[in-house]
């Protein structure tokens, strides 16, 4: 599996934990719900560089 597929995977399974997490807590400034954000944020900046890097071949 390539590396983009792979965080594409990784992206995926913490947006699910996200929304669990959002639907169990009901409340947005959770401690667990903005450790998740975060999770979430810096795979998602991650994915970012990767593919603006391959843009810029």
């Amino acid at each position: 599996m390539s590396e983009i597929e792979e965080i594409k995977e990784q992206i995926e399974k913490l947006r699910v934990n996200l929304n669990k997490l959002i639907d169990e807590n009901g409340n947005l400034v959770n401690p667990d719900v903005v450790a998740a954000s975060q999770m979430l944020d810096t795979v998602l900046n991650k994915y970012n560089e990767i593919i603006n890097k391959t843009l810029d071949k």
